[in-house]
Formats: structure tokens, sequence, C-alpha cells
């Protein structure tokens, strides 16, 4: 076995300071083709008993620049707040010299980095993909067209955000608002603020899509068999979003 080096992310403040006391950034070093690769992963200690803890890879870094060969540099699109733009820079960890020929190139401390606000993305963008593909963003924003002057969000936005929560981790209107929101991309997605999940708005915008439904379930139809060439005498779907479970008394 090993030994792996590690690296201590530095604390925050409020939660974040309780996430990355229990965070550190873990180096796996490699040889290959005589070169020596060190890629990069924060990983967080999880207590699974009284005096035991499991380690958990929460992001995979990959790969910063160790050696001096061009063709080996990692880069990455970093955003200036001075000049409101990106920039496209190559790193080198802050035990490594930067080479004299490498241009727009910058050291990274990595003994001070900080992960604030890890969100998913990867399942969340699929679901909107499939949104677009299914064109049901140009079918809600004309059946809720009505009335959206007055909104701060488009109601097609409000609806988007349910139906990928619905598709990738079902669960309440409240749950979204509360919790599921904040821990996805959707905000970036979506290109809308915290007011698309606002509690109130998520419950209203149910009450609006149930007069378009015979209209849905034809717009679905039609997509299916166009997407597939799909033919069909009788077709059986559930669409069902609430249910409720429990043991009730026998009927007397």
């Amino acid at each position: 076995m090993r030994a792996v080096p590690t690296y201590p992310l530095a604390g925050g403040t409020g939660v974040l300071a309780w996430l990355t006391e229990a965070m550190f950034l873990r180096a796996k070093i490699r040889k290959k083709d005589g070169k020596q690769h060190r890629y990069f992963s924060v990983v967080e200690n999880r207590r699974v008993g009284q005096n035991k803890t499991a380690q958990r890879t929460v992001l995979y870094l990959g790969e910063i620049n160790d050696n001096q060969e061009a063709v080996w540099r990692q880069t990455l699109e970093v955003f200036d707040e001075n000049h409101q733009q990106y920039t496209t820079l190559s790193l080198f960890p802050d035990d490594r010299e930067i080479p004299a020929e490498a241009s727009d190139s910058i050291q990274v401390k990595l003994s001070e980095m900080v992960l604030r606000r890890p969100r998913a993305f990867g399942n969340c963008w699929l679901g909107c993909v499939l949104w677009r593909q299914l064109r049901l963003e140009e079918f809600w924003e004309e059946k809720m067209s009505e009335g959206v002057q007055r909104e701060t969000v488009p109601w097609a936005k409000v609806l988007q955000l349910l139906v990928v929560n619905r598709l990738i981790d079902p669960g309440s209107e409240f749950r979204v608002h509360r919790q599921w929101f904040d821990q996805s991309a959707m905000a970036e997605l979506l290109e809308a603020d915290f007011a698309v999940a606002e509690k109130d708005r998520l419950y209203r915008c149910l009450d609006r899509i149930l007069e378009h439904k015979p209209a849905l379930f034809q717009h679905l139809r039609e997509r299916w068999q166009d997407l597939f060439q799909a033919q069909f005498e009788v077709l059986l779907y559930d669409l069902t979003s609430t249910y409720i479970e429990g043991e009730g008394e026998e009927p007397r």
C-alpha cells in the first residue's frame, strides 16, 4: 500500500466551515511514459460508526500541470471579476515553477482551496435537454403566456424546474423549495434566481397546468411518434404526480 499525500482545505464561515472541516485535497501519483503525474480530487470524511470513518470522493479535479511540456498543460476558463470576462489560463501547483515560455499561467495554492456550493449539474442538464427534445418549452410558453407580464419568472421555467426534479430526484414542491433547488444547477440552467423555486409559485404552477392536460397528452403522443416512428393501436400511459401510501382499516 502506498501513502497518498493530502492537502487540508481552508475553512470558511457558517455551513461552509462545517463542510470543509471534513474535506481535504488528495493527490494520487502515477507514472506514465517515464513522467510523473499528480491527479487531484476533493475527498470527504464520513462517519460510519462510533470509531470509524469512510472517505467519499466529492469532486474529481484531474491533473494540475506538474511538468514543463506544453503538450501536457491543462487549461481552465477563469472568470475575471474585474473585467467581467473569461480568460483561459494554465494552472500549476504552488510547489512547481512556471516555465518561462508558459504564457497566461498562474500558480494555485492547493492548501488554501475551498469548495463552495457544490451542485449537481450533469443530470439537470440532461433533463433540460430532454425538455427541449420534447418541445415542451414552446408548448408551455404558448399555453401559459396569459398573465405572464405580471410575473417575475415565466411559468414555463417554473414548470421545467418541477419536471426535471420529478425526473431525477422526485420530491414534493416544498422539498424543491427548501432543499433541492440549492443543491442543483437549475438556477444556472434556467438563468433564474431563487424566485423560480418560491414555495407558493410552485404550488400555483400546478394549478395553472391542469386545464391543459388533454393538450399535453396529445402533444406528447405526437412527439413520441415523431421521435421513434412508433406505430400503435392503443397507447397506455400514466402521468400521475401524486399518490398516497399508508395502512387503512379493513372495511366493515
